[in-house]
């Protein structure tokens, strides 16, 4: 069995996700595809990861892959969780990861309709207030934000106290809907930074809109294109990501014709079957990533990359915070001052040569914010202790 150590592992990193200086991607779908999928819970997360990873990027470079050409589209999928996927990577998707979040989710709107006394057939109501989004937006080509449709439809305007803190509204119709592939957030009303997307028919963002997959088909597409950005990883690092079940992992490894090979610490990962071949080191570097970044977010198992810092950089729900690389490694995260400068805060002694090579990234990053200060809901502790 080939064995593939930690050091290489960070090398396999530095060349394929595109975050090293001498090895950035040409553009937004390229940097995209290099990373399966971007994480886009947080709006900001896809502009600051694609500028990690591109170039000379700007806003409207994004902008422009995401809604003018629209070869990259935002879809919820695995774990529930919102990414910006490259638009042939749809209909695995669709088949599989959302169609398994979408019957959950079901479930869950369901049991919560009835709860709360709106109606005796939770599922039943779902499915009459789906029609009433679906009837509106045939009739907006364009698209309606969530505001527009909540009026629009007396149906959805409904707010429910699920828990403490947490309200249920009209938006987890839209997000169901989402699910499904009927409709798909659209242009942006808002500034970069923040989302407010017009709900728009699939049909009418896409065009054609394609079959999804069936499941095992499109689990297998999704797990071919993990391990050609995250290989080698373990089943259970699979498993995680995908937010499946380990069946579900096993079968499509089968199906992908995976192989194994061993790691540091005993595990046994996985890699696709011509990518078993020795990968050459590489020259040390420097990357400023965001929050909830997907090279960050790409495995269970970390302290190949991580090392003892975990806990500093990951909230407790973990969520990953900005992360600041030195040679294949976190050493630390980033912040912005009350200027929207940004400022490392490291965690660990850092060599002057790498120092000198973040200093050079948080400055190419503060010229591209422009001031502008980028907030987020996932803050780690390193990042609170930076500020």
């Amino acid at each position: 069995m080939r064995h593939i150590p930690d050091t290489e592992r960070r090398s396999r990193l530095a060349r394929r996700h595109g975050v090293a200086p001498g090895l950035r991607q040409p553009d937004p779908e390229a940097a995209t595809r290099a990373m399966t999928v971007l994480h886009s819970t947080e709006p900001a997360t896809v502009y600051l990861s694609l500028h990690a990873r591109v170039d000379g990027l700007s806003v409207e470079d994004v902008d422009r892959a995401l809604y003018v050409d629209r070869t990259l589209v935002k879809q919820l999928a695995m774990r529930r969780t919102l990414f910006v996927l490259p638009r042939d990577l749809l209909p695995a998707a669709w088949g599989s990861a959302s169609a398994r979040v979408a019957a959950t989710e079901r479930k869950r709107v369901a049991k919560d309709i009835e709860l709360a006394g709106i109606h005796v057939d939770g599922s039943a109501w779902l499915d009459q207030a789906r029609a009433a989004v679906l009837r509106e937006l045939d009739a907006a080509p364009d698209g309606l934000t969530a505001l527009a449709l909540r009026e629009a439809i007396a149906h959805i305007d409904v707010k429910i106290d699920v828990t403490a803190g947490s309200v249920w509204s009209a938006g987890r119709v839209l997000t169901h809907l989402g699910l499904t592939a009927d409709i798909v957030r659209g242009t942006n009303t808002s500034h970069w930074r923040v989302s407010r997307p017009r709900w728009t028919r699939m049909a009418d963002w896409l065009g054609e809109v394609p079959p999804p997959l069936d499941e095992r088909q499109g689990y297998a597409v999704l797990v071919g294109r993990w391990l050609a950005t995250f290989g080698p990883g373990t089943v259970e690092d699979v498993q995680w990501w995908l937010g499946g079940t380990k069946g579900a992992v096993r079968a499509a490894l089968a199906d992908v014709a995976a192989v194994e090979v061993s790691l540091d610490g005993g595990a046994v990962g996985w890699v696709l079957p011509d990518d078993v071949e020795e990968v050459a080191p590489v020259e040390p570097w420097a990357a400023l990533l965001p929050v909830l970044d997907p090279t960050v977010m790409g495995w269970k198992s970390r302290d190949f990359y991580l090392g003892p810092h975990g806990p500093q950089l990951f909230d407790r729900n973990g969520n990953a915070g900005t992360t600041a690389w030195w040679d294949g490694r976190v050493v630390g995260c980033w912040v912005q001052d009350p200027d929207g400068v940004v400022v490392l805060g490291l965690l660990e002694d850092v060599p002057a040569e790498g120092r000198a090579c973040l200093e050079v990234e948080a400055a190419r990053l503060s010229e591209w914010l422009q001031g502008q200060r980028v907030s987020t809901v996932y803050p780690s502790p390193a990042m609170k202790e930076a500020r």
